[in-house]
């Protein structure tokens, strides 16, 4: 593997501790408490780490930038980052900002195990130097497409924003549900007002609306603009870039949180260390944790075990990804080469489609499996 020279200023500036960057979302426009759940993983797992003796008897520390949903501010954070001197990235949710972010570590040399972002085509061309934990997008939305074809759904309609993952996730579910026949209906959030969007469903005989939009707006008011309306009372809504997961979107919503199903990279079961991981994160959080937790949690777990066995240096923690194998909370982590995919892949995480009870909002309830 060719190894770029270390620019200035990257020799390590405190020797004490081995150092990690983390590139989270924890203000707005960024999905803020996705943000804090995974943060909540990535520390519970770096307190764990130096509770049984660190790195090799140095400590682990995080050194925490947020992205704030910004590809521009996540490429700055990558670049003072690479000076500062950390072994290596972890985190981000937002699959535009991984996409930045990678493409920068990729040119500097610096391993970056991606968290939470599902794009498919997180760098341009293959790289050494970045893996991921979540699913590829055109895995886990493959699996919600069969979801709602066993649900009897063949017109389906996407309310949608303009950006790349929205872009991407409509056109895996047009080129799956096509030959299955179904047919993706496309209502562009830029130009459709509320009630004009609740008119074009009815118009289109849509069974259901698919939310490929932001949280909390326009989402929230797409949900009550749709409950209201009585020729709708029969569709479906569905998220399946999961944004009823969080306790946000029970607040926001009350009742009208239920019902919505969503992608969840959980098993159906914890292993005892899953378990044992989620008792720690609801007692951080005050709160269930999301799956976006145990993707923190996961990053630190794997990290930490290539940083022990094969050091801190860039090069060789890059070429280690294909040797990885940790116990994570929701499996047995390895990467591998997948057709299509870019970096480095778990392939896969437990992926489920869930719902928020409507009998109990605060409950999730497995609608299918993948």
């Amino acid at each position: 593997m060719n190894t770029p020279p270390s620019p200035p200023g990257a020799e390590r500036a405190d020797g004490s501790s081995v150092q990690i960057g983390a590139l989270v979302p924890l203000t707005r426009p960024g999905w803020v408490e996705a943000g804090r759940h995974l943060l909540a993983g990535l520390e519970l797992a770096v307190r764990e780490v130096n509770d049984a003796g660190g790195i090799t008897g140095r400590p682990l520390e995080l050194v925490v930038r947020d992205t704030a949903a910004d590809p521009q501010r996540a490429a700055a954070a990558v670049d003072e980052l690479a000076r500062l001197g950390v072994a290596a990235l972890a985190g981000e949710y937002h699959s535009v900002v991984a996409r930045a972010a990678a493409a920068r570590a990729d040119a500097l040399g610096l391993p970056f195990l991606c968290s939470s972002a599902v794009l498919d085509a997180l760098t341009e061309q293959p790289t050494e130097w970045v893996a991921r934990l979540a699913p590829a997008q055109s895995h886990g939305w493959k699996i919600y497409a069969d979801f709602l074809l066993s649900a009897g759904h063949r017109r389906i309609a996407v309310a949608a924003e303009p950006s790349v993952y929205w872009a991407s996730g409509t056109r895996i579910l047009r080129d799956y549900l096509a030959p299955r026949g179904g047919t993706v209906i496309e209502l562009d959030m830029r130009t459709l007002a509320l009630t004009a969007v609740c008119d074009e469903l009815v118009h289109n005989r849509a069974t259901a609306l698919l939310l490929l939009v932001g949280h909390p707006e326009p989402a929230v008011s797409i949900v009550k603009s749709v409950r209201r309306d009585q020729r709708l009372a029969e569709l479906m809504m569905g998220a399946p870039a999961g944004q009823p997961e969080f306790a946000e979107w029970a607040t926001l919503l009350g009742d009208d949180s239920a019902g919505i199903p969503f992608l969840r990279y959980l098993p159906e079961r914890l292993s005892p260390l899953g378990a044992r991981v989620e008792t720690a994160l609801r007692e951080r959080l005050a709160k269930a944790p999301s799956f976006v937790a145990f993707e923190g949690y996961d990053t630190v777990a794997v990290l930490a075990e290539v940083l022990r066995s094969h050091g801190v240096d860039r090069a060789r923690t890059a070429e280690a990804w294909p040797r990885v194998a940790v116990e994570g909370t929701r499996g047995q982590i390895q990467f591998s080469r997948t057709p299509g995919i870019s970096v480095w892949q778990w392939a896969w995480t437990p992926i489920q489609v869930v719902e928020r009870d409507p009998a109990e909002p605060d409950r999730f309830r497995i609608l299918h499996a993948g």
